[in-house]
């Protein structure tokens, strides 16, 4: 299989995950606590992705000032984006409650958490194609990182979008939406970084993982705070420990 269509398998099937939690958050009726809890796993896997995939291999690449001047940029704009949003009534996309506005409520609220999903999810997959780049196999660990991540995140946000009064049509498309987005995008961090001195691709590694700590801070740990608050800090421990032995097998 050509590595540029590797890429696309790779970020699609991660991103498949999104509606794998959609079905389950919207059929399934899942308890507050235990969304909450899983989100909380899916906080602790994404951290230690970050810190030990993302983060070290771009410091590996370029050296520590490409990566910390594209982490600080990643969170700048990913910040950025999901302040405006956030006006738009998309600050709340991940919550599992009753926090999401509905379209009567708020119009255009859909389309602001649509764009929100898609927020939070291109960072992720850009760096899975990128990760193609040196010539050797994908990194699994982002995969199956941004895979067990990405299913809270569509479980929770499904069930918050069927509480505000969303469709079945809606949310499905959406998610289906976004997983053949995440496909497109790490084709595109494959197709478009290929041939990118180390300091270009250390800088653009930071900033996605700057975005990703971003988001996960703005959005999964006060989902998995609000009902599992108890109990937060060791799940998402847990989720740190797994992503952390499944990089060091």
């Amino acid at each position: 299989m050509p590595q540029w269509l590797e890429a696309g398998f790779w970020g699609l099937l991660a991103g498949s995950a999104l509606l794998i939690g959609a079905v389950a958050g919207y059929f399934a009726r899942v308890p507050r606590r235990v969304i909450a809890s899983v989100m909380a796993f899916g906080a602790g896997v994404l951290l230690s992705a970050v810190s030990f995939e993302l983060i070290a291999d771009a410091h590996e690449r370029g050296g520590l000032t490409p990566t910390v001047i594209g982490a600080v940029g990643g969170a700048l704009a990913y910040t950025g984006a999901n302040v405006l949003l956030a006006r738009r009534g998309a600050q709340h996309r991940k919550r599992s409650g009753e926090e999401q506005p509905s379209e009567q409520e708020q119009p255009g609220s859909g389309t602001a958490i649509a764009v929100g999903a898609l927020l939070d999810g291109v960072p992720e997959s850009v760096v899975i194609g990128a990760s193609l780049l040196a010539g050797g196999p994908v990194s699994l660990v982002t995969v199956i990182a941004v895979f067990l991540s990405n299913v809270p995140e569509g479980l929770s946000s499904a069930a918050g979008m069927r509480r505000a009064g969303r469709t079945r049509r809606y949310v499905f498309l959406l998610w289906a939406a976004i997983a053949l987005v995440s496909g497109v995008a790490a084709l595109a961090g494959y197709a478009l970084l290929g041939g990118a001195p180390p300091e270009v691709l250390a800088a653009i590694t930071a900033l996605a993982a700057g975005a990703i700590l971003a988001m996960i801070t703005d959005t999964m740990v006060p989902e998995a705070f609000e009902d599992a608050h108890l109990l937060v800090g060791l799940i998402t421990v847990l989720g740190f420990l797994v992503a952390f032995a499944l990089s060091h097998t």
